[in-house]
């Protein structure tokens, strides 16, 4: 499948499945809400079941694609070509996409619809990649090239999507976090050190009709070696995995290195890449090993470069084996599940590893106008709402800007600006059964991370006053007379608790 070679067939396919409307939307009212979950969960027999029974008119086409590249199943000849018409089966056949099978067509590739919105608006295209275990029947083969999967959601909502001139997608594999910074960036370079990936990712651009990524292949930095970018992302393949003779190595997920490396060298690689200012963004695993904080582990990989790190879960080598075992479409319960399972344990053994934990990676560059920036810390609450990392590419790069605008400035400065409470933040007030004053105030953030703030009388007050018309200052000294305070008593108590709130986005500086 090499998009370059194949552009005319590539363009019939794409209007052929325009045509067929073969969208998020269409699928989903073609087999329910209930249908469309179970296949999240890998279950795929309620879908099954609605297809069984042909929906017909302009539904037909999308349902006939829907059995072949998002189901695995077998199509008759008839019925392939009435729903790609323009392509056919044997152009469907020459692009890799199919082949001939006793009954009918079977699928080679997954091929399904995708939407979303980010900070441009919304979007949708088709996104390519292999065949999952639920169409396999097995498990993954040792080059699979994954699709749409969490953690690739969670990296496109981490995004932050400011115009830039250049970006960097270090291990792009289908492509799909190139094609999101194709919209915000003039020029994408996209590596990879698996040639299929790239040859599924470069097929993935042109059927969606995107023309500025450049592909390359190679390990890590090594393709783009001398040259430094705004923006760096990557979704690299951060599962710790034994080196041990036997334990399948998936490309998607490993990246040949022992424990955490992988990590530690996607870090380290980032500041001689970055231009001044430039931001890098990715997931990774770190190790708790014997006494050792992971925190201070990663810390060492950090050079010069500004950081912040959330940590969002931790687990013990035993669940952290038993998730990617299973994820490889080994089923518990088995001798093969054992087998490995005793080889990832006995990998962390070796290394004194007791903790495993997952996050984001935040890092930057120091450059004009930015403050130096630390930080590392565990978020032990979940997100808010469903949206899980939705959102927080935006949010992250507001809680930039203020942290840079607010460490600019002196006390005094601080004092005589106009501050704004975020739309999404709210005032939680609790009481005893009768009382008049309540015995617990808690500001809550509605997005981002969903954070909350304890609240005294002077904090409350001052948040509630930050409506974009009076000073900082202006406020204190309004709250001093009403609390029969000392106004610089009271300024010093709550300017660091104003800057930790424009830190988190609780407040907006002005614009």
């Amino acid at each position: 499948m090499t998009a370059r070679d194949h552009t005319a067939l590539i363009s019939a396919l794409r209007e052929d499945l325009e045509d067929a409307d073969f969208t998020v939307t269409t699928l989903e009212s073609i087999w329910g809400a209930d249908a469309d979950a179970a296949l999240h969960r890998g279950e795929r027999i309620l879908a099954e079941r609605a297809l069984s029974r042909r929906p017909e008119g302009h539904r037909a086409a999308a349902a006939a694609l829907a059995e072949l590249f998002v189901l695995g199943l077998r199509v008759p000849a008839e019925r392939v070509d009435a729903a790609l018409p323009r392509l056919t089966v044997k152009g469907a056949v020459e692009l890799g996409l199919l082949e001939r099978q006793a009954d009918g067509f079977g699928p080679r590739v997954d091929l399904r619809p995708y939407s979303f919105v980010d900070a441009t608006g919304a979007g949708s295209w088709w996104i390519a990649s292999d065949l999952g275990e639920l169409a396999l029947g097995r498990a993954l083969d040792e080059d699979h090239v994954l699709g749409i999967g969490g953690a690739t959601t969670t990296l496109t909502g981490l995004m932050m999507q400011r115009p830039v001139e250049s970006v960097l997608d270090l291990g792009t594999g289908c492509g799909i976090q190139a094609m999101h910074a194709s919209r915000h960036a003039r020029r994408v370079v996209a590596t990879d050190i698996s040639r299929r990936a790239l040859d599924l990712a470069a097929f993935n651009a042109e059927l969606n009709g995107i023309h500025s990524i450049e592909f390359r292949h190679g390990s890590l930095f090594e393709p783009v070696e001398g040259e430094r970018f705004d923006q760096i992302v990557s979704n690299p393949p951060f599962v710790i995995t034994p080196r041990t003779e036997g334990v399948p190595a998936y490309e998607y997920r490993d990246g040949g290195l022992e424990g955490d490396a992988i990590v530690e060298a996607v870090i380290r690689g980032a500041e001689r890449h970055l231009s001044p200012g430039g931001v890098a963004q990715l997931l990774g695993n770190w190790e708790y090993r014997g006494g050792v904080h992971a925190f201070e582990r990663v810390s060492g990989w950090l050079g010069g470069l500004d950081a912040w790190i959330v940590e969002r879960e931790v687990q013990s080598p035993a669940e952290y084996a038993e998730t990617w075992i299973r994820d490889g479409g080994t089923r518990s319960g088995t001798a093969e599940f054992d087998r490995l399972y005793r080889a990832w344990l006995d990998d962390f053994e070796a290394r004194g590893v007791r903790q495993i934990g997952f996050g984001y990676v935040t890092l930057r560059r120091p450059g004009p106008g930015t403050a130096p920036l630390r930080r590392l810390e565990r978020l032990g609450s979940a997100l808010p709402g469903d949206q899980r990392t939705a959102g927080l590419g935006p949010h992250l790069e507001a809680c930039l800007v203020a942290h840079d605008w607010q460490a600019a400035r002196s006390d005094e400065e601080l004092l005589s600006s106009v501050l704004t409470v975020a739309g999404d933040v709210t005032e939680e007030r609790h009481y005893w059964p009768g009382a008049e004053d309540p015995t617990a105030m808690l500001l809550r953030q509605g997005a981002g991370f969903g954070r909350q703030v304890p609240l005294d009388t002077g904090l409350a007050a001052l948040v509630g006053a930050c409506d974009g018309e009076l000073t900082v200052g202006a406020i204190v000294a309004a709250i001093a007379h009403l609390l029969s305070a000392d106004e610089a008593a009271l300024a010093g108590d709550l300017l660091p608790r104003i800057r930790a709130l424009l830190d988190d986005g609780f407040l907006h500086p002005p614009v």
